[in-house]
């Protein structure tokens, strides 16, 4: 009898990537993988272990796995990830049912991921680890340095997926901006970039993930811009606008330069729709500091915005610095921006009304498909409801956008 595995991925689009290239390896095995966790053979939980949230979320599915092996639903459970590589001591104390714990995984490996994503949807992990040091981020203590994947793995892998019906690829790494530093000299994003583009003929979209306002090239606003299968997406995580913070933060950049950078690329596309992170509640922040956040977020107004609360993390540059914010000023000012960020996307999504434009159908909620314009990463941001029959997944349709909703449209 053929034996089950299903996998639970929390945090990132890269634990993805992880949990797709752990059940590759189980397949080779003779293990089929369920998506439902019932009646498993081995059930798997990839762990996020960035920040405060994120850990307590990985705390309760351990303990949802441990209830579905009471129950008989699971015989052996397998802890791994990021949560592993900082606490496996404390959590095996804890936690003495799960069977075996396991860290991050190895990069680069030899197996390629198996999808477990709609079908198509692609991630490409084209880097590990991170050498920005900034001072409140615990990846480098749990991924280490920088680790580049070669140009030839890496187009190797893109082609696989081309051939395999991927409509939409998404590049991703700690930080992709830096991709290559530590293996190339003359060779950055831009050149491996326009290498896969070349390589691939049925990719439609491509979108890079995760990059550092540091490492942001000319050329590669110019790539962007020009090709027609890279999408008008650019996700910039700045943090904080204030040069103090910035510096504390170890952020390597200034206002000046953030602005300047933000100026370049809606210069050269127009209709570019660019996402940020930024960050409340960072020790020391004072309200003055962070009204010149909220002040630049309401210039600027960013299409696509997320915002975090300040966690405080063992082992990190920042978590020595003093005073801290009290929770609940962090939390207000949280939500202050989260609200103003409510009326910037709204205003945004009413400019697509009695327009026509592509859509990507990812997934079917009951009557209703959902699918994506190439301004919106899967997952994250706002996506398209599709008021049509005879709809299929995977295809691209030019819809006309007859609704604008906070952060979602409705197209037909």
């Amino acid at each position: 009898m053929e034996k089950k595995i299903s996998i639970v991925s929390l945090g990132c689009f890269r634990n993805i990537y992880d949990s797709g290239v752990i059940i590759e390896r189980f397949r080779k095995k003779g293990y089929s993988f369920v998506e439902k966790a019932d009646k498993v053979d081995v059930l798997i939980i990839n762990t996020c272990g960035f920040i405060k949230k994120a850990k307590e979320e990985s705390l309760e599915w351990i303990r949802k796995a441990i209830s579905f092996k009471k129950r008989g639903k699971a015989k052996r459970i397998i802890v791994i990830g990021c949560l592993v590589e900082r606490y496996k001591r404390e959590l095996e104390r804890f936690f003495p049912l799960v069977d075996e714990w396991k860290g991050v995984e190895k990069f680069p490996s030899s197996n390629f991921p198996l999808r477990i994503l709609p079908f198509h949807i692609g991630f490409l992990k084209i880097s590990e680890g991170c050498n920005n040091n900034c001072s409140y981020c615990a990846i480098p203590l749990i991924k280490g340095k920088l680790v580049s994947k070669d140009i030839d793995s890496i187009v190797k892998e893109a082609r696989i997926m081309d051939k395999e019906g991927t409509k939409e690829l998404n590049i991703i790494a700690q930080d992709v901006t830096s991709w290559g530093k530590d293996m190339y000299k003359n060779i950055n994003l831009s050149f491996l970039l326009k290498k896969i583009l070349k390589k691939t003929k049925n990719i439609r979209w491509f979108r890079i993930i995760y990059t550092h306002p540091r490492h942001f090239s000319d050329n590669l606003i110019d790539l962007i811009a020009n090709e027609e299968r890279m999408c008008k997406y650019v996700d910039l995580p700045i943090q904080h606008i204030n040069d103090r913070i910035l510096k504390m933060m170890n952020r390597h950049t200034t206002k000046d330069e953030i602005i300047e950078l933000i100026k370049k690329i809606r210069k050269r596309n127009k209709n570019i729709a660019i996402r940020t992170s930024v960050i409340v509640g960072f020790p020391t922040e004072t309200e003055k500091e962070f009204k010149e956040l909220l002040n630049f977020i309401k210039d600027i107004k960013f299409e696509r915005l997320g915002a975090f609360v300040y966690s405080r993390e063992e082992g990190t540059i920042a978590y020595n610095f003093k005073p801290h914010i009290h929770y609940k000023i962090k939390e207000r000012r949280y939500k202050e921006i989260m609200s103003l960020q409510r009326e910037i996307s709204y205003d945004y999504n009413k400019t697509f009304l009695n327009k026509k434009i592509d859509v990507l159908i990812d997934e079917k909620e009951n009557d209703t498909f959902v699918g994506r314009t190439q301004f919106s990463t899967y997952d994250i941001d706002g996506v398209v409801y599709v008021k049509k029959r005879n709809v299929r997944l995977g295809k691209f349709y030019k819809l006309n956008i007859i609704r604008a909703l906070e952060y979602d449209l409705v197209g037909q």
